[in-house]
């Protein structure tokens, strides 16, 4: 008796019977073994190459691999076989969409819609795509029809809850953003209890859940301040590198998500802090500064910084002092999450990239706050852009505060150091990608959440080239003022 064939084990052959191969890779892709699929379907396609359901199925799964190049050459072949099919137009779009072709994906979204007008997934997929263009209003009137058809899908509802948050409808967006919770990928971190919802809270425990990224942790923890003032016991769990920040400025009990789940009466996301308390566009508060440094960690800090200072004119006397300006590059990958991923990959550059900021040398120590595997750029720095790197001294967000809070300037990509120097008050100058986060809006080069803020956005995708020029330019008048 023969072993059976392992799971995803592609049938090389091309001897093989077509049909069983064929039966195979459909087998392949409802289990949802896209890798073992695209192996059986490489060898099946050159066997019938007028196949377009072969090539449509090739297609779906190289799509969920993100492969995306070699997605759009199988779709397009497909497409130019049978235009007629609206399922294979709206891949199409998905894919140019997540190459950031976006002109190619409206065109393919638009000739789905005219094939089937009420198809759910093209609907979304133009909604998606004229939001990631800056076109929030366009986007909602492809939303609203989609979710007239389908009002209970949460991953739908998320989706439209951007375009509003984006065109700065705070009420309507964070309302409809609390659907997020109702999605696969968020209801596996929450905790298990009744959540608040805007209620009376006093003389109950109420539990602070730091839901998303650092980043959202940091942006959205402003609003504890106003809890205080409802009569109720705080208690907040977040990541560990977040903890000794949180409990040195909120003062109130901080464990982290290593820990047992605490004792709680009730339980709120952050990011479901401004929907409860009712906060809109004109109501973001403590834009000004709302986190607070240890005055311990920034004394250490400010001895490090005083020996770089005399180092420096120890080796060339000057008569200023040098601009301190922090300095990163690269987001934290999450490779686990395909969206992050992708989107982690659109906000990230390379040190290299700021080259033209090495004009402005003379007048500026760089620091580099760049944390992970991306940190080691700052050993190679671009001709003339030296970087002082004393990263190997941070532990945590409450070290990182406290260099932050000592320096003129952050200038950063849209991670969560650009958000934490905007919680402590400095200034900091964000680069940001074509299709920025719906918390930056649309067409501005300012925020409601930071008042230091200043954003310079890519105006194509992958340009990252204007918006550095205009920072360097920026900064030279930031050098000569100084």
């Amino acid at each position: 008796m023969s072993s059976p064939t392992a799971v995803g084990t592609p049938l090389h052959s091309t001897t093989a019977d077509p049909a069983a191969q064929s039966t195979a890779a459909d087998a392949a892709l409802q289990r949802g073994d896209y890798a073992g699929a695209v192996d059986l379907l490489h060898t099946l396609v050159p066997m019938r190459p007028g196949d377009v359901r072969l090539l449509l199925n090739l297609g779906g799964a190289l799509k969920e691999l993100a492969r995306f190049d070699e997605a759009l050459s199988v779709l397009s072949r497909a497409v130019s076989l049978d235009p007629r099919r609206h399922g294979a137009w709206s891949n199409l779009g998905t894919v140019c969409l997540e190459l950031q072709r976006y002109d190619d994906a409206i065109a393919a979204f638009a000739n789905a819609l005219r094939l089937k007008p009420d198809h759910g997934p093209a609907l979304s997929g133009m909604g998606v795509t004229l939001r990631r263009r800056g076109l929030p209003t366009e986007a909602l009137t492809f939303f609203d029809i989609a979710v007239a058809a389908s009002p209970d899908d949460a991953d739908l509802r998320t989706a439209r809850s951007f375009a509003y948050l984006a065109g700065g409808d705070y009420r309507r967006g964070f309302a409809e953003y609390e659907w997020r919770l109702h999605t696969r990928t968020c209801t596996a971190g929450l905790p298990r209890g009744p959540s608040w919802k805007g209620e009376p809270l006093a003389g109950r425990t109420l539990l602070l859940h730091g839901e998303g990224g650092l980043g959202d942790i940091l942006q959205f923890c402003r609003f504890i301040p106003l809890l205080r003032a409802m009569d109720c016991r705080l208690i907040m769990r977040v990541p560990p590198p977040l903890v000794r920040l949180m409990s040195r400025t909120f003062e109130i009990p901080v464990s982290s998500t290593d820990e047992a789940l605490p004792v709680f009466d009730l339980f709120c996301t952050l990011m479901s802090l401004p929907y409860a308390l009712g906060m809109t566009i004109d109501t973001v508060p403590f834009s000004d500064r709302y986190l607070a440094a240890d005055p311990d960690i920034v004394a250490g800090w400010r001895a490090v910084l005083d020996r770089d200072l005399a180092s420096r004119f120890a080796e060339r006397p000057s008569r200023r002092p040098p601009l301190k300006v922090g300095l990163v590059w690269s987001g934290a990958k999450r490779p686990w999450h395909v969206q992050t991923t992708l989107m982690d990959e659109r906000r990230s550059t390379s040190l290299s990239t700021l080259a033209p900021l090495a004009r402005c040398a003379d007048g500026i120590s760089f620091y580099s706050l760049q944390i992970g595997s991306p940190a080691a750029e700052a050993t190679s720095p671009p001709p003339g852009l030296p970087v002082i790197d004393h990263t190997g001294r941070i532990g945590d967000f409450a070290d990182t505060a406290g260099l932050v809070s000592l320096l003129d300037l952050v200038i950063a990509v849209d991670t969560s150091t650009a958000h934490l120097a905007g919680a402590l008050g400095r200034p900091v100058w964000m680069l940001s990608r074509y299709d920025q986060c719906w918390r930056w809006l649309t067409t501005r080069d300012d925020t409601p959440w930071y008042d230091t803020m200043r954003i310079y956005t890519q105006p194509a995708p992958f340009d990252w080239t204007t918006p550095v020029e205009a920072m360097a330019n920026d900064l030279a008048r930031l050098v000569d003022a100084a």
